[in-house]
């Protein structure tokens, strides 16, 4: 979508500096960082490609994608190579008669969930999930899953949420879906004991790793949201506290706050710094002291610092460039900065949710230019002229820059890969070492060749 490129204003926000905990004025302790705000063209994927993460984490459920073919072949194309069962994903098609009012889509959609629900007895919730079409035509999938969830409940729950990128970057499909699940948990009105629940969605690896490292630090009382299986949502009420394990759960957020659930401020576990913060700040809120905390994570924060020193060698002194695209950039860009020496030239992302990342923000270096939103050819310009030894983007810019001699590395495998957590934490920078090993080996064959980070 393109708006007016002169929409482009500087401001400079506050963020309170986290490393002297024990100062009470926090205006001794802030910093000030200068946030470039930027509108134009974007290059993002939409709230669709959730759904390639969303449908494998939640068992029970099914994606119903009301769009078009084109909606169809980029969720087959984000997640084909994933999928070696039926998947639990679809598209109702929109079509011509559709775009012309020839046809009721309520009716023609009506049919389709019919269909579906006979063919796979084994849904217990239904996503209809809205599209660029579905908001063109302005079809009300609101009323669509009210009338079709008091046809088929109790069998079957029917939600709905819109995956448009009319507006929206892809991560936060994931936060319409998860938004739209909060009213459906059950409330608690008198909730005598306080409950942890961990926000956003997880590999299931991870959450067997972040269950026993709860339990080792004390605190047994806690759910992952959302859950492996509908059935199974958790319980919330006033005595619930939160942890978010994804920086784009915005509207998540606010919806469980308004449910009476308190949000733990916390840096996001990505690397030894931000796994150990995440997992103090939840211990804190339960009155476990930090001793016993340090203690008990020891043996991983020991492992994971070994692991990410592997990579250190390739990556420390090394620039980087972020481009706007899943709004992991920030905490990303502080585990870079501050666990294996890279150079943060710029770190641009979708938007900024000060309640929630301004303990990164106040970790990133004040030289490093941040940028919310994006006017791309701008930042393509910024980009080529800072010459980056790296540069983390989307797929869409990813050949064009790799055409002109640079080394890329592309921003969504980040959202797919399990990264989160201290036996991630290597995991995690080799990703990033990956392309500039893969540059340094294609050199060695080709010794006469040149990239742009070797021209600085």
């Amino acid at each position: 979508m393109t708006v007016p490129t002169d929409l482009i204003e500087e401001t400079a926000i506050k963020f309170d500096s986290f490393e002297n905990k024990s100062t009470t004025n926090n205006d001794k302790n802030s910093i000030t960082k200068h946030i470039l705000k930027e509108k134009g063209q974007r290059e993002v994927f939409c709230g669709l490609t959730g759904i390639v993460w969303l449908h494998r984490k939640i068992q029970d459920a099914f994606f119903l994608v009301v769009g078009s073919r084109t909606c169809a072949h980029l969720i087959q194309s984000a997640a084909g190579v994933m999928i070696f069962a039926e998947p639990r994903f679809a598209t109702a098609i929109i079509d011509d008669k559709d775009l012309a009012g020839l046809a009721d889509a309520n009716e023609e959609l009506d049919k389709v969930v019919s269909q579906l629900l006979d063919r796979r007895p084994d849904i217990k919730l239904l996503f209809l999930v809205g599209s660029c079409p579905s908001e063109v035509i302005k079809l009300d999938l609101s009323n669509a899953a009210d009338r079709l969830c008091k046809k088929y409940l109790p069998e079957v729950k029917v939600l709905n949420y819109s995956g448009s990128g009319i507006e929206t970057t892809f991560t936060q499909g994931e936060d319409a879906c998860l938004r739209s699940l909060v009213p459906e948990m059950p409330k608690v009105d008198n909730q005598l004991y306080k409950k942890l629940l961990i926000v956003g969605t997880l590999a299931d690896v991870i959450e067997d790793q972040f269950s026993r490292l709860f339990k080792k630090i004390g605190i047994e009382n806690f759910a992952f949201f959302p859950p492996r299986v509908s059935s199974n949502l958790p319980e919330i009420g006033s005595n619930t506290v939160f942890l978010l394990a994804q920086p784009f759960l915005a509207e998540t957020a606010l919806e469980l706050e308004k449910a009476g659930a308190k949000h733990i401020p916390a840096m996001f576990p990505f690397g030894v710094e931000g796994s150990y913060d995440w997992f103090l700040s939840a211990a804190t809120e339960f009155g476990v002291s930090e001793s016993k905390v340090k203690a008990q994570l020891e043996p991983y924060t020991n492992r994971a610092k070994h692991a990410v020193d592997k990579s250190l060698s390739l990556l420390k002194g090394k620039s980087i460039f972020f481009f706007p695209d899943s709004q992991l950039e920030i905490p990303l860009a502080r585990f870079l900065q501050n666990e294996l020496g890279m150079e943060l030239l710029e770190v641009g992302t979708p938007y900024i949710h000060k309640k929630h990342i301004d303990k990164e923000l106040s970790k990133i270096s004040n030289s490093t230019q941040i940028s919310e939103g994006q006017d791309v050819e701008k930042q393509l310009d910024r980009c080529t002229n800072s010459k980056p030894d790296l540069i983390v983007c989307g797929l869409g810019l990813a050949n064009p820059l790799e055409a002109q001699g640079f080394t890329t590395k592309w921003a969504i495998e980040l959202v797919f890969s399990p990264i989160h957590g201290f036996d991630q934490a290597g995991d995690l920078a080799e990703l990033f070492a990956r392309p500039l090993n893969r540059r340094d080996k294609l050199q060695e064959l080709n010794p006469g060749s040149q990239f742009v980070g070797d021209m600085q």
